[in-house]
């Protein structure tokens, strides 16, 4: 029996819809800009270009409705509602997506510009604790692929989309993750966020949804 120095920790999963067992999370792989009206907002061209990739901790994840805390370091703390897309066995030694979630990229914007101004890496602005909201996962196949994406603050609606307006699909997006990583089951993909991404400050209540899903809510703490 293998012997540890301390106690590891214990693995973090995602309950899944009409399912009593869980999803074992690995780890957390995200897309930037895959809406045009976003990469807009954000200072970029819109135009189809291979999309680029930024990665979580799987620990970031926050599931079961809890609340994420506002994290340190941060005076703007921003809100990106994302498809997110749960990778599996496919029955044959491969993978294939097994299920669909409603997720939130949590973002210390302010973090992420200043790394950008200085050609520097954003994991302190994006993979930080708690960043990660997610609801319970619905197997199978997608049931709109071109529904709704819609995120409110304290019942005002701040983002609204639908999936179509994607620059590339979940089956592109897993297919362009997978020349650059050994997709595993349990791999996590937020495939990004559509356009009215702003601030969230502590007490902000948010319900992010996706049509066909379940929708995700949380309070942010202080």
């Amino acid at each position: 029996m293998t012997s540890f120095l301390f106690d590891p920790a214990p693995t973090v999963s995602l309950p899944i819809v009409g399912d009593a067992r869980r999803f074992p999370v690995r780890r957390i792989l995200c897309v930037g800009q895959n809406y045009a009206a976003h990469a807009r907002e954000m200072g970029s061209d819109p135009e189809r270009q291979a999309p680029f990739f930024f990665s979580k901790p799987g620990d970031a994840l926050v599931g079961d409705g809890a609340d994420p805390a506002y994290p340190s370091a941060t005076s703007n703390l921003h809100h990106e509602v994302e498809l997110v897309v749960a990778i599996g066995p496919d029955g044959q030694g491969g993978v294939a997506i097994a299920g669909w979630a409603v997720g939130v990229d949590l973002t210390r914007r302010d973090l992420q510009a200043e790394a950008k101004s200085k050609g520097r890496p954003w994991d302190a602005a994006k993979g930080f604790d708690q960043s990660a909201p997610c609801g319970a996962l619905t197997a199978g196949n997608l049931p709109d692929p071109s529904g709704a994406i819609v995120l409110t603050v304290n019942g005002e609606t701040k983002q609204s989309s639908t999936l179509a307006d994607m620059i590339w699909n979940p089956a592109e997006i897993v297919e362009q993750a997978g020349t650059l990583w050994t997709l595993m089951p349990g791999d996590l993909i937020f495939t990004g966020t559509p356009e009215g991404v702003g601030p969230l400050v502590a007490g902000d209540r948010v319900e992010a949804s996706i049509a066909g899903l379940q929708t995700l809510t949380f309070t942010v703490r202080p």
